[in-house]
């Protein structure tokens, strides 16, 4: 089943000292109890949709942490590991022996590529669907697939620009921004392909290239549900979870909801604003293991 178990930490280190994408706001405080618990009831969602949750606690030493998605991509009981921006690093060696303590083998990229793990490359059956430029190199995504035999959908998002034109480069990890810096920001798996039909994606075609775009018509094995950019990126509403029978996605994002319940989908959706401070979402506090 499409996301049958998830990992989660906690919140209860979450912070945004460090700015690490356009969704920080300068001088905004960050109330840890309600990030707390507003993160239990995301856990609760995805209980209530049918996923079992394995839980693990959160580095102490990022704010970050919380958001378990970035941490590798797994299959297969491999976990190939992420390598996050510089003030995440701390994140690396604690979430490597997590997942080994759960029992899968860690596996790690053969050069220092940028890599956001389950960020930047959504499984859909046989396919990955890949964003890079940002908190990802395309020659880690091509790695990840050849390593777990998918077919790699590569993808680009626009970029943040300066006043001048130029790319904007985040002042804290001193990388390229955008704000869809990871493509779980923009794209969504909501069902996958199998004997009984075609898989099922939404998308936000105003957060990719024209290219891009033309790449995601192309498509014949999966459907798609395109997101308004508003509710993209004012609502996060690409930033879900579904098990291929419900979705669990922002209470905000009426539109993408009416039309993944008129697709058959169930749909719930707990309520949360404080995470997103983090610019994450639902998707990015829990990684499909």
């Amino acid at each position: 089943m499409l996301n049958s178990t998830l990992l989660m930490s906690s919140a209860h280190y979450f912070g945004n000292d460090h700015k690490l994408n356009p969704y920080y706001e300068d001088g905004a405080t960050v109330d840890t109890a309600k990030a707390e618990a507003e993160h239990a009831g995301i856990r609760e969602a995805l209980r209530a949709a049918g996923a079992e949750i394995v839980t693990v606690d959160a580095p102490p030493t990022s704010q970050d942490g919380v958001y378990t998605a970035n941490w590798a991509l797994v299959r297969g009981g491999r976990a190939l590991m992420a390598t996050l921006p510089p003030s995440r690093q701390s994140e690396e060696a604690w979430a490597r022996d997590r997942l080994a303590e759960l029992g899968y083998q860690i596996d790690h990229l053969p050069l220092p590529w940028r890599f956001s793990g389950q960020g930047d490359a959504l499984v859909c059956g046989d396919l990955v669907f890949c964003g890079a430029g940002y908190r990802s190199d395309e020659s880690a995504l091509e790695y990840a697939a050849q390593h777990f035999g998918l077919e790699r959908i590569q993808l680009q998002t626009l970029p943040l620009l300066n006043d001048d034109g130029t790319p904007h480069i985040n002042a804290a990890s001193g990388w390229p921004d955008s704000y869809w810096y990871d493509i779980d920001l923009t794209l969504s798996v909501l069902r996958e392909p199998d004997s009984l039909g075609k898989g099922l994606i939404a998308y936000c075609p105003e957060a990719f290239t024209p290219q891009s775009r033309e790449r995601l018509a192309e498509l014949d094995s999966v459907d798609t549900i395109e997101i308004a950019e508003s509710e993209a990126r004012q609502s996060f509403a690409c930033n879900l979870v579904s098990t291929g029978t419900t979705v669990v996605m922002s209470d905000s994002a009426p539109q993408l909801r009416a039309d993944v319940e008129s697709a058959g989908l169930a749909v719930i959706t707990p309520h949360v604003d404080e995470l997103a401070k983090g610019g994450g979402y639902i998707r990015c506090t829990s990684l499909w293991i």
